[in-house]
């Protein structure tokens, strides 16, 4: 099976510094969401709300990027859900 490619729409973005410890406690609360099929998305001018499937594909991704000028190295650390509706 093929998929066209659509643009993309996002739908909702949060992005701050938190603790380790915070970031820790969002994740467990997450995932207990995530367990239960309904997630809830919030933030202080933003909400979604998304049912996710019972088997939907799953992927970690770890990248380190390095600046070409200053060679300071930047690490992202992704966990993602994908699924079609």
């Amino acid at each position: 099976m093929s998929y066209r490619v659509m643009p993309e729409e996002e739908l909702f973005k949060l992005e701050e510094s938190r603790t380790r410890a915070e970031i820790a406690e969002t994740l467990v609360d997450a995932a207990e969401q995530i367990e239960s099929g309904a997630v809830q998305l919030e933030e202080p001018t933003a909400e979604q709300h998304v049912t996710i499937p019972e088997t939907p594909q799953f992927e970690i991704e770890l990248e380190r990027l390095t600046d070409s000028e200053t060679g300071e190295e930047r690490y992202e650390l992704e966990y993602e859900i994908r699924w079609t509706a």
